[in-house]
């Protein structure tokens, strides 16, 4: 049906007008009649008003009927398109011949069926754009109702979860249980973990790295949860070219800066010898060891960072601990020391803090301001190093953990790298974080006591 109302039209009849109309000229035919019967019966006014009647009343009834009906069949229409319309179908339009409130009220009404019908036509579009990113995306994505246990039900798969898990085949309507019996051990294992986190599935050249990550919520009164597998080991290995490349290149510079003034000065010294001017080789032999124990330090750093030992934890008097840090690095306790021991490797969380206090001085931030804070809150021992320095910048932040990154000319970027890996070690965490007013705070986040020993 046309959507066009009559809006356009030059000439209006409201239905107030037409109605009056309506009801005046059946009056008027009424008043005829009637005159027209008292004239021909003067004397018995019974039967002019009964004839009147019979012959008003059918009339008025015909012609109101026929006015109605119409109206009554508008109004079918219309509930008939806002039923449509509640059903997601907005193809309907209505025609309404008048030019009268009625004829405003259709062409709102078509004026609103086309909006939704632009609206719903937008949504599909970008309900079908998204469907096609999800679905030729590489990241595995299964939504699960009633997930705990892994009982839950697949209400959606795309492509690379069916191919990861069914070989192409469609997951819906599948019990995620039922699916992960032909999955590897370490997928079945991540998932009763829970949370997010990194596994390894398969073996020696066949080892796959993936990410697992969990996001739960409610939809539709009923509780979900969504799982995302990524593919990580492409990304991962052409990382590690990339950071044993720049392994190679920061150790070639080193090695060049301390190789060749070593050779340089090795040569002065035997043109000193044999001209018999020994008087500065004392100097040049002091030389030559500074730049040996630098390079010897250089290459121990590299060393520690790669064999890192399990930790041996024991319980460690916090007292004695940071009095020896006190010893050889300058900064000021904040705060009381937790009155319990640390269960620690005292050598490597030493390690790791020499080497987080060292950097807060390399900040810019003056030595008295660099402080350090020990809290247990709960279960969770907390350990802030913290400066007044000038922080870092987001791309710094997101960099700084990762091993061989460094901001420094002459650094090795092994640091805080090293920090993290004595604190993932111990069973902890490492997080930075720009303080307010400046400076930064480095957090190490570890059990206050250690795990039970597995059965």
């Amino acid at each position: 049906m046309s959507a066009a109302g009559p809006r356009g039209r030059g000439f209006r009849l409201s239905l107030v007008t037409r109605w009056s109309a309506l009801v005046g000229t059946l009056l008027a035919l009424g008043i005829l009649i009637a005159l027209g019967l008292d004239h021909l019966f003067p004397d018995n006014p019974v039967l002019v008003f009964a004839v009147c009647l019979l012959a008003v009343v059918p009339i008025a009834i015909i012609t109101i009927r026929s006015q109605i009906q119409p109206i009554l069949s508008l109004f079918r229409a219309l509930e008939g398109t806002v039923a449509s319309y509640r059903d997601g179908d907005f193809s309907f339009s209505l025609h309404w011949p008048h030019n009268d409130e009625l004829s405003d009220l259709i062409a709102a009404h078509n004026d609103l069926g086309n909006v939704l019908r632009e609206q719903r036509l937008g949504l599909v579009q970008r309900e079908l754009l998204l469907d096609t990113m999800v679905q030729n995306t590489p990241v595995a994505m299964l939504l699960v109702t009633d997930s705990a246990a892994s009982a839950g039900t697949i209400v959606y798969a795309n492509v690379a979860a069916r191919q990861l898990l069914a070989e192409g085949r469609k997951l819906e309507g599948h019990q995620l249980r039922e699916v992960l019996d032909g999955a590897s051990v370490a997928l079945k294992e991540a998932l009763a973990r829970g949370g997010d986190g990194l596994f390894t599935a398969g073996e020696a050249e066949e080892e796959e790295v993936y990410h697992l990550a969990r996001s739960a919520f409610t939809l539709n009164g009923r509780k979900h949860e969504l799982l995302l597998l990524r593919h990580l080991t492409t990304e991962l290995r052409r990382q590690e070219v990339q950071t044993w490349k720049k392994v190679i290149r920061v150790i070639s510079h080193e090695l060049n800066n301390s190789l060749a003034p070593l050779a340089s000065l090795a040569h002065s010294g035997t043109e000193l010898v044999r001209r018999g001017q020994t008087e500065r080789l004392p100097q040049i032999l002091q030389t030559i060891g500074e730049r040996t124990r630098h390079l010897e330090s250089f290459i121990l750093g590299y060393a520690r960072f790669a064999k890192l030992p399990t930790p041996r934890l024991e319980a460690c008097d916090w007292a004695a601990f940071v009095a020896r840090l006190a010893n050889q690095v300058e900064f000021r306790l904040a705060g009381e020391l937790p009155p319990e021991p640390a269960w620690i490797d005292p050598a490597q969380m030493e390690q790791a803090l020499l080497n987080l206090l060292k950097n807060a001085h390399e900040s810019g931030s003056r030595p008295a301001r660099v402080e350090l804070q020990v809290r247990r809150v709960q279960d969770v021992l907390r350990i802030d190093v913290l400066d007044r320095g000038s922080g870092m910048s987001e791309a710094v932040l997101t960099n700084a953990l990762v091993p061989f990154y460094s901001t420094k000319r002459s650094g090795t970027g092994l640091g805080l790298a090293l920090a993290r890996e004595i604190a993932e070690a111990h069973g902890g965490r490492i997080t930075l974080a720009n303080r307010d007013g400046g400076g930064l705070a480095v957090t190490l986040i570890l059990p206050a006591l250690p795990a039970p020993p597995s059965p």
